[in-house]
């Protein structure tokens, strides 16, 4: 009786915390997305991104992101890459795109998307990673911290790798609307309450400055507005008179009050659903 409680006991234990997975078969898939409890990388066989050549505005971010894939994808040192700036200019995009460009001549390229929350569980997921021959790239969409956040020193796992170092086959790219992944007014309050400001605030920031990339993105003007959505009609097939384009696309942002690749593409979404055009 005694042995049949103890095995009900330890069923429901497993139960609650499942072993992790092994890891899955790297070939079969060009990205995953990393899940915990239990821990797994479940293979995405459709990669939501848009062609490379649509992202407009962002030609010095574009070009240095790729030249250091590339590198990476062969085998070369590269460093990990901090995507920061406006909302909606095709930060996330960009990696996703600048990944599906290089992956095509080097399959053994990897993207790995982890959520912030799941950040502590860094450690689990390189030792999965660590031993692979693949090439992984570390996708953190939408990364910043607040003042109570202990999920930063997590991340230092994957940025300077602790004492086994971080495994040659990884980097990680992150995107964040925040340059120090913090908001500004919670820097300025923590320099201005501290006993010892610098160092109050020095942990938090410097994670930043482990990044060797920074990547600024910047509102657009109406002029790479108007270039966006002309490429989209033209990848698509949608033809337009250029000043009824132009006087719509003007009018389509002016009711957001805001100019980026986001609003662009909504705009075209909305064209194409009222010319038939499937996208």
């Amino acid at each position: 009786m005694e042995q049949d409680a103890l095995e009900r006991i330890a069923e429901a234990l497993e139960r609650l915390s499942p072993p992790p997975q092994e890891a899955p078969d790297f070939a079969e898939a060009s990205a995953f997305v990393w899940h915990v409890s239990p821990d797994r990388l479940e293979p995405v066989t459709e990669i939501a991104r848009i062609e490379l050549a649509l992202l407009v505005g962002i030609d010095r971010a574009r070009d240095t992101l790729m030249e250091n894939t590339r590198q990476f994808a062969q085998g070369f040192s590269a460093n990990n890459a901090l995507l920061w700036g406006a909302r909606g200019m095709g930060k996330s995009s960009l990696v996703k795109a600048v990944h599906g460009r290089v992956s095509s001549k080097h399959p053994e390229l990897k993207l790995v998307e982890l959520q912030r929350d799941d950040l502590p569980s860094i450690p689990r997921l390189l030792a999965l990673l660590r031993e692979a021959p693949y090439q992984f790239i570390l996708f953190c969409d939408d990364l910043s911290f607040s003042h109570d956040d202990q999920h930063y020193k997590s991340l230092k796992a994957v940025l300077d790798g602790g004492i086994e170092g971080r495994p040659a086959n990884v980097i990680l790219y992150a995107t964040s609307n925040r340059r120090h992944l913090m908001p500004r007014d919670m820097i300025e309050n923590e320099r201005g309450t501290a006993i010892n400001p610098s160092e109050a605030i020095e942990e938090k920031v410097s994670l930043s400055d482990r990044f060797g990339l920074w990547l600024g993105f910047h509102a657009c003007d109406q002029e790479d507005f108007l270039t966006m959505i002309q490429g989209y009609c033209d990848v698509f097939g949608i033809e337009m008179e250029p000043e009824t384009l132009r006087s719509e696309a003007i009018e389509w942002q002016a009711t957001r009050g805001a100019r980026s690749g986001r609003v662009a593409w909504q705009f075209f979404t909305d064209l194409a659903g009222r010319h038939g055009v499937r996208v």
